[in-house]
């Protein structure tokens, strides 16, 4: 095993991937390799100015949680979506898109933001990924 952490971003909701790139983030500070799989309602978020599209996964309220969720980020200097991306990919992190959800969901390449991802493929990338990896998640 490597000192790295693979996660797999299931979900598209904005508390969800707020975790994800927090944790990836964490890991690259403390001198690990880290990558993010995005696959299903996840892959949402890489499609052009996408990131801040998900709704919150509990107490949505119509769109209103979500508001006061990031009215708290912001209060609590908790760095936008953007910001977190940002520096995941300056600190060496890797974007995987899911090519099997891609066809599933009819999502086309020029659909995403290209200069968030790294590399695409389907299980085999993930696996080949995660195989010797001292931490993996499912978020």
């Amino acid at each position: 095993m490597s000192e790295k952490a693979v996660i797999i971003v299931h979900s598209g909701d904005m508390d969800k991937l707020c975790s994800a790139l927090i944790v990836a983030n964490g890991a690259l500070s403390m001198g690990l390799e880290a990558s993010l799989y995005f696959t299903f309602w996840g892959l949402l978020r890489l499609k052009k100015n996408g990131l801040n599209k998900g709704p919150l996964s509990k107490m949505n309220l119509l769109g209103l949680g979500k508001m006061m969720i990031k009215m708290r980020m912001k209060k609590n200097n908790v760095a936008s979506f953007e910001r977190l991306m940002a520096d995941f990919k300056e600190l060496g992190g890797k974007v995987i898109a899911c090519e099997m959800t891609m066809e599933l969901m009819g999502i086309k390449k020029k659909d995403l933001n290209q200069n968030l991802i790294d590399c695409y493929g389907a299980v085999g990338t993930y696996i080949q990924e995660a195989r010797d990896a001292s931490i993996t998640l499912f978020i």
